[in-house]
């Protein structure tokens, strides 16, 4: 479903956690045995806050719906979601909750990610009503496979955005079970646009190659991309593959630049943009996230962007 018109306002209905991330490792650490980090942060995570932030700083009107702790960590989420001009007034705060927690440890070239799940495991259907779905234009949601109580309302909620108008996006994330259950066709049925890394996508799609990957993926959802990280991306629509290079930049950390990258892709999509052109934005907005530390930091507003975009 290709957008109606160029509409402003955003849901976001996801996890709410922070990153502690410690970048510049020169290797993934082993059990036993300690290395040193050249920098560290204390920063907003979750793929749906970050995606969240990065949408939000490039000109649209963000609603975000979730559940934190009523602790230092869940005040510093909704700090930095405010920060962004995100809207929080659908964030519930829960006493008896902890907030969820990453610790991302990040080489130049990846990062391997440690999560506990805290409050992210109370996330379930009493979050969601019909209503908050009135006045906005699309719906984004990502960590499926993280949000075990809410897992199986995420093809309500989708179908329901669909019959109200909204376009829909959809960035499952990784399993950690890696047993990638066949229950998330349903939530394919009603996304127009699915955002996949590499593995992810051979793991779904049961191929060998991400050109058989986007093929097969297809017949289930309009627009599949692929994101590379420094490689570009690659994605499917209306059966044509689109390819499109990365951007060569000094990386120092690349936590949620994949969401930074759905953020870019979504802005431009709903602004009309071609696949070329959606691509471009998403690998530039993916590039400048991982030149900061942290999801948030390094993202652009639409000025930044453009300059960037003319630069490059």
């Amino acid at each position: 479903m290709k957008p109606k018109g160029l509409g402003r306002r955003i849901l976001v209905i996801g996890e709410l956690n922070v990153d502690v991330v410690a970048s510049g490792l020169r290797k993934g650490p082993q059990m036993g045995e300690e290395i040193l980090a050249s920098d560290f942060a204390l920063t907003l995570g979750s793929a749906s806050a970050i995606f969240a932030c990065g949408v939000a700083k490039l000109g649209y009107e963000v609603t975000f719906v979730s559940k934190v702790g009523a602790d230092e960590f869940g005040k510093f989420c909704l700090s930095e979601l405010r920060a962004a001009s995100v809207s929080t007034r659908h964030v519930a705060r829960q006493k008896e909750l902890q907030t969820g927690v990453t610790i991302a440890l990040s080489t130049t070239k990846d990062r391997a990610l440690v999560t506990y799940p805290g409050s992210i495991s109370a996330i379930g259907p009493d979050l969601f009503r019909s209503s908050l779905l009135r006045g906005h234009q699309h719906l984004h949601m990502t960590s499926y496979f993280l949000q075990t109580r809410l897992k199986s309302s995420f093809p309500r909620i989708f179908r329901e955005a669909r019959e109200m108008g909204l376009s829909t996006s959809f960035d499952p994330n990784s399993d950690p079970s890696q047993n990638w259950e066949r229950d998330i066709d349903q939530v394919f049925a009603h996304t127009d646009v699915l955002f996949l890394n590499e593995v992810e996508a051979l793991r779904l799609s049961r191929e060998r190659d991400a050109r058989s990957a986007l093929k097969k993926l297809s017949y289930l959802v309009p627009c599949v991309v692929i994101k590379r990280g420094a490689r570009g991306a690659i994605a499917i629509s209306e059966g044509k593959i689109t390819s499109m290079p990365g951007f060569r930049i000094d990386s120092k950390d690349t936590t949620g630049a994949g969401d930074s990258f759905a953020a870019g892709f979504v802005s431009s999509y709903l602004r009309g943009g071609s696949i070329e052109e959606s691509l471009r934005s998403a690998n530039a907005c993916g590039a400048l996230s991982a030149m900061r530390a942290g999801g948030t930091a390094g993202q652009p507003d639409l000025s930044a962007l453009n300059r960037f975009l003319k630069e490059h």
